[in-house]
């Protein structure tokens, strides 16, 4: 689909050198030899760390300096790092409750913690924003754009819309600057984008609109909807250049059927450098033909939010087989469906009757493509697309709850859903990410907040009350019993046996945490208006 007359906002010349000086700055350190021999030596336990490190002088400067020390014998590469670099600890700030204090406390508390002023300049890899925001906790110390919205959710319940409000106006920001709303604020993250909930973001904060001056509304609302085109176009770029034999380009997919749909993508190639040492450790083990594939795919992952899951491997056990730009994921072409829904609605409200038109007939196509390609009769589930084998994926994963979540579904379809929720993936510690037990976080024995959420969302969509209020009472009971054992919200929860500190991953559980306090938050919410 083409929309032409997309409103372009333009930004101070000024504005832009200093951006484009300090991210140059930060892309010499970032493939400096100073970044591969920090990276390399395992200086640091996690690979983030020196990625996110502040240099206390221009980076040339430092750059000199290396050269002309380290060919020292007396060289000690710990002691140059510190002497020319801030190095952030992973920091996993806690509150540790005294015997009365509660979940909800535990969450209004820590909501202060996890706030953010606005940025000032550091030429780091840091990209400064202009407005306040809030963090997910330990080693997450700047925005991730889907963790956001699950945050808000418990933000507005606390009375903190300005919050929320800021953070919106920093994805603006963002998407100006960069094109994208990236992976997280960081120059490492602006060759990805995380799953769109831009239009999500935008309702909740309508939703409270009386937090918005009434003389700003109409405006806010243009440009909000302005934005949410510019995503739009981000994840439809490409979609014009795709054919029989050009079925993959960017984000888009040509099915057979000649329905587009999307996948997830990163426009940078080679190794994270927020994982440098642990992305190359991985394609050593591969002939060097496919290590520039296994990068792009790991990339991918990044950008879905699942890393790392078996929805994305051809061999659960094995990373190394990641293939995540060959699936066709059901979450987010639900979200993308959201979206052209959204922009729908929203065209409409501002009169702008041929782009809701356009909006409204792509949201259709996807609804028909969505129900062609990743409903599965046989297995009563929505389950992603592997393009490859042309066939679909045969790994369960809560990302076939989103077509409820949207409403896509049908009456028995949703019951189905239901049926497969209730029977495998729900536990006495919540809902397992997926019935493939891995080495991998997105796994089982896992469960996570935002789909906790969606699930119980698409749950009370149809009618499936009681399910919903079992789902919500068994992830507030694990979150309980881990506070009183632990101390702090978690990242992410072992549902199977409650209580205990979930593995898997990249890293060690984080605490804090955005995403966890808010979407918990918001079932208490639930629950007490039941």
């Amino acid at each position: 689909m083409q929309i032409n007359g997309w409103s372009q906002v333009q930004k101070a010349s000024r504005v832009v050198m200093e951006m484009l000086e300090k991210t140059n700055t930060s892309n010499a350190f970032l493939n400096s030899e100073l970044f591969t021999a920090v990276q390399s030596s395992e200086l640091f336990p996690d690979s983030k760390t020196f990625a996110d490190a502040i240099p206390k002088l221009p980076f040339a400067e430092i750059e000199n300096n290396w050269v002309k020390q380290s060919r020292s014998a007396h060289f000690k590469l710990a002691d140059f790092v510190a002497e020319h670099f801030i190095v952030p600890h992973a920091n996993n700030e806690t509150l540790r409750p005294d015997t009365q204090q509660d979940a909800l406390n535990y969450i209004q508390a820590m909501w202060p913690k996890l706030h953010r002023h606005p940025d000032a300049q550091t030429h780091s890899t840091l990209i400064p924003l202009p407005h306040s925001y809030v963090i997910p906790g330990g080693r997450f110390q700047e925005i991730y754009y889907w963790d956001s919205y699950f945050t808000a959710l418990g933000l507005c319940h606390d009375g903190h819309h300005q919050w929320v409000l800021d953070m919106f106006l920093n994805f603006q920001y963002l998407l100006q600057d960069n094109g994208c709303i990236p992976n997280g604020n960081r120059d490492y993250y602006r060759g990805r984008t995380q799953p769109p909930i831009m239009a999500l973001l935008l309702d909740l904060l309508l939703s409270n609109k009386t937090q918005l001056p009434a003389v700003q509304q109409a405006d806010f609302l243009t440009k909000a909807v302005d934005s949410l085109e510019q995503e739009y176009r981000y994840w439809m770029q490409g979609a014009d250049a795709l054919s029989p034999q050009n079925r993959q380009n960017h984000r888009c997919v040509l099915m057979s059927d000649g329905a587009v749909l999307n996948r997830y993508w990163d426009e940078h190639t080679g190794p994270r450098p927020e994982s440098w040492r642990e992305d190359l450790e991985l394609a050593s083990a591969l002939p060097e033909t496919v290590r520039s594939s296994c990068y792009t795919h790991i990339r991918a992952a990044c950008e879905s939010g699942w890393d790392f899951s078996s929805r994305w491997l051809a061999e659960p056990d094995k990373l190394e087989t990641i293939r995540t730009a060959d699936i066709v994921p059901v979450d987010l072409n639900c979200l993308l469906w959201q979206l052209e829904t959204s922009l729908a609605h929203y065209s409409t409200l501002l009169a702008e009757e041929h782009k809701a038109s356009q909006y409204k007939q792509a949201a259709q196509q996807r609804a028909r493509a969505i129900q062609r390609w990743f409903w599965q009769e046989s297995q009563g589930f929505y389950m992603d697309y592997a393009i490859a084998e042309d066939r679909a994926s045969q790994v369960f994963s809560l990302a076939g709850v989103l077509p409820l979540f949207v409403g896509i579904a049908t009456t028995d379809q949703a019951r189905q859903v239901a049926n497969k929720l209730r029977g495998e993936f729900l536990n006495s510690g919540g809902l397992v990410t997926t019935l493939t037990s891995t080495p991998q976080q997105w796994d089982s024995p896992n469960g996570w907040a935002p789909l906790q959420w969606f699930s119980v969302i698409a749950m009370e969509n149809y009618g499936e009350q009681t399910l919903a209020n079992e789902i919500m009472d068994a992830w507030l009971g694990n979150v309980e019993l881990c506070l009183a054992t632990h101390g702090c919200m978690l990242e992410k929860y072992d549902v199977v046996q409650p209580g205990t500190v979930a593995g898997g991953g990249e890293y060690q559980v984080q605490t804090g945490f955005g995403w966890t306090n808010g979407v918990s938050r918001a079932f208490y919410k639930k629950r007490h208006q039941r």
